[in-house]
């Protein structure tokens, strides 16, 4: 049996996650911001309440495009987590899925889909880079640097950018992350942006981009370093994820503070992507 969660229950499984962290990272920090501010629609269901086993964050996909609507799972218990994603009511796997796990819950997922005759690919491996004190952050000379958010008339740059982007799709989740969420961004003379950071819905730092001719300037670090303290000051954790292969990240937020489980990874994987 699967329930979808309402109003309180959220509230109370947001702070049962907090046991779990930093594994329960993402499914927690989506709680956090879904239980604080208006965002797009996603059910979160679990095998039973309130001693939950498994938690499924599903999305609601209205067109096609809706690549970029992960379904996020955190989950305490290997069988009962396999038992509920055969379930057609909590994973449909006739359509695209991107799915975000823990990377050890993979085959799990990977046997379930091959069952069911779908077709997997990574999107990608990351750490998972969490701040635990911001007074660990180092202090950031932005004398002179024009800060402000991103605003409606930034999408098209964002996601001509994103390594993901240049679609409609993309445009259509960095819009609701502008519209709903945190973000920061350097502008220049012209009050253009030149570098930014976002928050997804998990309430993760990420998209931290600087345009080439503006690199060297120390910008990201200004921008996670702001970041940091915003997200810290309302009450949301404070973490990010950085691509196994994407060093330069990496190095940057160990030297600002952040550090990493390293028994831990957390994976993204497309299921039936020819659709």
């Amino acid at each position: 049996m699967t329930m979808e969660l309402t109003g309180e229950q959220l509230k109370v499984t947001e702070t049962q996650l907090k046991r779990y962290l930093p594994r329960s990272q993402q499914v927690y920090g989506f709680l956090v911001l879904r239980n604080r501010v208006r965002s797009d629609s996603v059910r979160v269901l679990v095998d039973r309440w309130p001693e939950f086993k498994v938690i499924v964050c599903k999305p609601q996909y209205e067109q096609k495009g809706d690549r970029f609507k992960d379904t996020l799972v955190f989950a305490k218990d290997e069988a009962i987590l396999e038992e509920t994603i055969r379930k057609s009511s909590v994973i449909d796997w006739t359509q695209y899925l991107c799915l975000g796990i823990n990377l050890c819950h993979l085959e799990i997922f990977k046997a379930v889909a091959s069952e069911k005759d779908v077709s997997s690919s990574k999107l990608a491996v990351c750490h998972m880079m969490i701040l635990e004190d911001v007074s660990n952050l180092p202090s950031i000379d932005s004398s002179g640097i024009s800060l402000s958010s991103l605003d409606e008339s930034h999408v098209g740059l964002v996601n001509q950018m994103w390594k993901f982007g240049k679609n409609e799709g993309a445009a259509r989740m960095i819009r609701n992350m502008i519209a709903n969420f945190p973000s920061c961004c350097v502008l220049d003379a012209e009050r253009t942006p030149v570098s930014w950071i976002l928050t997804y819905a998990s309430c993760a730092m990420g998209i931290l981009y600087t345009l080439p001719e503006h690199r060297g300037k120390s910008y990201a670090k200004v921008l996670v370093s702001t970041m940091a303290k915003r997200l810290h000051a309302q009450g949301y954790p404070v973490y990010c994820f950085i691509e196994e292969e994407n060093d330069v990240s990496y190095r940057l937020f160990k030297k600002l503070g952040f550090i990493e489980d390293p028994s831990y990874r957390e994976a993204w994987f497309g299921f039936n992507d020819s659709f």
